[in-house]
């Protein structure tokens, strides 16, 4: 059996376990870092978008108000090559109670979180669809942030000092001897091969899942997922991040993330993270929540709609809950050692997006103290790769660019300005991927055709380039193509519903695909 010996064993690929990984590796450690599928296809995956100011919660929940404002400036710092700067509003609509305003503007205060009225005729000069009859706005630093790219971008720099990333490597068991976690028993998704990986600390960073984890090591980590519906619209609808200024409620934001508006989200308990998918209830409640803040949302064209499950930590006694809303967005960093007599192991859950990187933070100063290694975090300084020069990314980056070469190179995906010369770059860049891992790293098939013009040339070049043979090219095409029917089945009216039809036939009248032999 295959063994990997390790300083830290992290379970988890998602914004905490990449944090943790490049937080552990700048100080010296050896990390290998472990995921059941694909890095960020979890939560992280699966949010709207948005790198929060803290203005959503400076009345609710102070803590994580304070937490996100700072954490938005390190980010804003040390990976502004993921980061859209965007800005926020937050805007008191007709539906909205007036006094609320006020007490939101007390709360920024309170929690640091930079805000300035403005006038209702500039935010609608800055915003032309927003809602003519907002009675009062606010200017926040919201901005919109690419997942994936910063995940991807704390893997690379911590591979690049010596970490090790196994994708696709489902954590079977934990083995545990002595009464301490020493290690986990792994199995490789595409070989079915086991891998054993023997760690003297590990970090459960499952996030919604991290509950299952633990219990592999016989402790219990109490994370409710909270189920949370958006929609992708299929353009630009704000070019700012909009809030209504009310207390958090569904449907109540619209974040502009690369080409498309956000919608979201809901927020109900679910049972399982991996049962969460969306209904037509909530889709329609979705479409109407956007009218509020863009009068005729609901008549554009709704692009593609998912689910995710936040990892919420009830911190009382009881731990039952009633309304996710009420649990808290900070983060807990659990020592099973002194919690569940569990040696060697730790859990860091809670949280958001914006703070993964304090979680990382607070969660590799305990296994560091654990481990006797004396290094401080680097990750508040230390700029991701590609962010060095401290720039934002520009919506019109990739067009620029395309203007700008001479050369031929020819669209793969006209829908997000994908090139060849891209798709190659990235497949030089890692053995193995999946035709969905491409999704994530360069947005092929998530513009408006959902993959009808793109998917199947991404297969041809796949198998093209020795990557799979005719068969495996196929099959990746045809797992393709049913993921992206799952976004749009549920959506599939108006202008949408024409395009799902053309995408049919494409796949199923002119290439056959469920005829193909094998």
């Amino acid at each position: 059996m295959d063994r990997l010996d390790t300083d830290v064993l992290v379970i988890g690929g998602g914004s905490t376990g990449a944090g943790v990984a490049w937080d552990s590796a700048l100080r010296g450690l050896h990390v290998t870092l472990v995921d059941r599928g694909d890095l960020a296809t979890g939560t992280t995956g699966r949010f709207h978008g948005l790198l929060h100011s803290g203005g959503r919660y400076v009345v609710k929940d102070p803590s994580s108000a304070r937490e996100c404002a700072a954490e938005n400036l390190h980010l804003r710092r040390i990976a502004a090559d993921c980061i859209e700067d965007t800005g926020g509003l937050f805007v008191t609509t007709p539906l909205d109670d007036p006094e609320y305003a006020d007490r939101f503007v007390a709360g920024c205060v309170a929690t640091g979180v930079p805000c300035e009225e403005i006038s209702v005729a500039m935010a609608l000069s800055r915003e032309p669809r927003l809602n003519p009859r907002i009675s009062r706005a606010f200017l926040v630093s919201d901005a919109s942030v690419d997942a994936w790219k910063t995940v991807w971008a704390c893997v690379r720099g911590a591979t690049a000092l010596g970490s090790v990333v196994l994708p696709y490597h489902a954590v079977t068991s934990l083995v545990v001897e002595s009464e301490a976690v020493v290690g986990a028993m792994l199995r490789d998704a595409s070989s079915g091969a086991e891998r054993l990986v023997r760690a003297r600390c590990t970090i459960n960073a499952g996030g919604a899942w991290s509950g299952q984890i633990a219990a592999l090591a016989g402790c219990e980590v109490g994370v409710v997922p909270g189920k949370g519906v958006m929609i992708a619209m299929n353009h630009r609808l704000v070019n700012t991040v909009v809030n209504r200024c009310t207390m958090p409620g569904d449907g109540d934001i619209l974040v502009p993330i690369r080409t498309v508006s956000v919608i979201g989200t809901t927020d109900v308990p679910a049972a399982d993270p991996d049962d969460i998918d969306p209904t037509a209830a909530e889709i329609a409640q979705m479409m109407e929540a956007g009218e509020a803040l863009v009068p005729g949302f609901s008549k554009s064209r709704a692009l593609r709609v998912w689910s995710g499950a936040r990892p919420l930590f009830p911190k009382h006694a009881s731990g039952q809950v009633s309304d996710t809303r009420d649990v808290t967005r900070s983060h807990s960093v659990l020592d099973h050692a002194q919690r569940d007599g569990v040696g060697n192991f730790l859990t860091v859950t809670g949280g958001k997006f914006t703070t993964f990187r304090l979680m990382a933070k607070d969660a590799v100063d305990l296994a560091a103290k654990k481990l006797d290694v004396e290094a401080p975090c680097r990750t508040e300084s230390v700029p991701l790769p590609d962010s060095e020069s401290q720039h934002y990314y520009w919506i019109g980056a990739r067009q620029e660019q395309m203007e700008s070469d001479e050369s031929d190179d020819p669209l793969i995906c006209e829908c997000e300005l994908v090139s060849r010369r891209d798709l190659e770059a990235a497949l030089s860049r890692r053995p193995n991927w999946q035709l969905d891992d491409l999704r994530r790293a360069l947005r092929v098939g998530m513009g408006p055709c959902q993959g009808g013009f793109c998917a199947f040339r991404v297969a041809a070049m796949l198998h093209q380039g020795g990557q799979y043979d005719r068969l495996a090219a196929i099959r990746s095409l045809n797992n393709f193509i049913q993921e992206r029917w799952k976004g749009t089945r549920l959506i599939s009216w108006g202008d949408q519903l024409r395009q799902t039809r053309l995408d049919q036939w494409i796949f199923q009248g002119i290439l056959d695909l469920e005829h193909v032999p094998e």
